[in-house]
C-alpha cells in the first residue's frame, strides 16, 4: 500500500493523518486532495512543500472526472473530506449533503470503476445519536442522527455499505469520537475555548453545559485509522474513542485552568436545537487489532493548549471566518 489518496487532507484530522503517514512510512506516496473551503487551510501543509512524497491537488470530491483520475492512480483511499460543523448544518445543510453524501458516492463509484485495492471512510460517533446512561454504542447499534450533519454522515455510511455488498468495493468505516489537537479550526469547542480565552473574550457554553463527550487526541485517532486501513476487515465498522467522557462545563473549566484564565469568561447561551446529550461508544473491536490510546485527556489537552499558545498567527488569521453561535446568525438574518 504505497500510493495513498487522502481526501480532505488540508483539514484538521486529515492534516494530522498526512503528517502521521509521512513520518511513519518512508516509502509512502500521498496525493492530498482538498477543496480548500474555509476549514481547509493550505498553511497546514507548508512544511511539506519540499517533500517529494507529498502531492497536493486542489479539487472537489464531487468532481467525478477528477476523482476517477486520482483514485485510478492510487492503491488506497482514505476519505476525510466532509463538512463537519453542526451549527453550520443547522443554518443550511445544502453543502453537507453535497460533500458528505454525493462526494462520498463519487469516490465510491471511482473506486468501483478502477478496482481500487482499499477504501476507508471516516465517519463519526454522532451517527448513533444521543446515548443514555449507562449504555454505550457498538458498531451494530442503530443509526439515529439528530442533526443535519450527523444525518449526512449516516447516509454516507450506508452508501459505503451498499457498495461493499453490491459491488464488492473493499471498504471499511471508522467512527471516531470528538477529536482535538493541533490545526483544529477555531470554531470547534476546544480551540474556540482556547483562542477566546487567550484573547480575553467570553466563551459561549450551550445550555447547562452538562452534555457529555468522549474526547480523543488526534494523534491517537490517526494511529487507529492507519491500523484499520491496514488490518481492518472489508465491510466492517470500527468505533474509535478514548473512553474519557467529560461534561462540556468540566472540560471548559479544565481548559481555563491550564491557561490561567478565570471561569468568569464562561457565558451560558441558549442551547442549540437537537443537541445530543451524551456520546459513548465501545471500542473493543478496535482494541482487538492491538490499538491503545497513548494520551489521556490531561496530557492531550496540555499539548493542545501549548500548540495554540505557540501558534497565534495560525489561528488569529482564521477567527474572522469562524461560525458564530448559530442563533446569532439567525438573529442577523
Amino acid at each position: 500500500m504505497k500510493k495513498i489518496l487522502v481526501t480532505g487532507g488540508a483539514g484538521f484530522i486529515g492534516t494530522n493523518f498526512v503528517r502521521f503517514l509521512l513520518k511513519r512510512y518512508p516509502e509512502v506516496e500521498i496525493t492530498n486532495v482538498d477543496k480548500l473551503t474555509y476549514a481547509g487551510h493550505p498553511g497546514n501543509l507548508s512544511e511539506l512543500k519540499d517533500d517529494p512524497r507529498h502531492r497536493f491537488v486542489q479539487a472537489d470530491i464531487a468532481d467525478a472526472e477528477k476523482m476517477h483520475e486520482l483514485v485510478g492512480e492510487s492503491d488506497a483511499v482514505v476519505n476525510f473530506a466532509a463538512e463537519t460543523h453542526v451549527d453550520r448544518s443547522i443554518v443550511d445543510s445544502t453543502e453537507f449533503l453535497r460533500t458528505n453524501v454525493l462526494g462520498t458516492q463519487v469516490l465510491l463509484e471511482a473506486a468501483r470503476q478502477t478496482k481500487l485495492g482499499r477504501f476507508l471512510h471516516i465517519s463519526t460517533d454522532e451517527v448513533y445519536g444521543s446515548i443514555p446512561k449507562p449504555e454505550s454504542a457498538t458498531e451494530t447499534s442503530p443509526l439515529e442522527p439528530n442533526s443535519p450533519y450527523a444525518a449526512s454522515k449516516a447516509a454516507a455510511d450506508l452508501l459505503v455499505r451498499s457498495y461493499v455488498v453490491t459491488y464488492r468495493v473493499p471498504a471499511s468505516i471508522t467512527r471516531s469520537s470528538n477529536n482535538y489537537g493541533p490545526y483544529q479550526y477555531p470554531e470547534k469547542f476546544i480551540p474556540l475555548s482556547i483562542t477566546k480565552a487567550l484573547s480575553g473574550e467570553k466563551i459561549p457554553l450551550y445550555g447547562d453545559g452538562q452534555q457529555e463527550r468522549d474526547w480523543i487526541y488526534v494523534d491517537d485517532n490517526c494511529e487507529a485509522i492507519d491500523l484499520v486501513l491496514r488490518q481492518g476487515k472489508v465491510g466492517e465498522i470500527y468505533n474509535i474513542g478514548a473512553g474519557e467522557e467529560v461534561q462540556n462545563i468540566m472540560l471548559l473549566r479544565q481548559t481555563l485552568e491550564l491557561l490561567g484564565k478565570p471561569t468568569s469568561l464562561i457565558e451560558p447561551v441558549t442551547d442549540r436545537p437537537g443537541h445530543d446529550r451524551r456520546y459513548a461508544m465501545k471500542v473493543g473491536k478496535l482494541e482487538s487489532l492491538g490499538w491503545k490510546r497513548r494520551h489521556n485527556l490531561e496530557q492531550g489537552l496540555q499539548k493542545t493548549v501549548q500548540w495554540y499558545q505557540n501558534n497565534p498567527a495560525w489561528w488569529k488569521s482564521l477567527k474572522t471566518n469562524a461560525a458564530p453561535h448559530w442563533l446569532a446568525k439567525e438573529r442577523q438574518a
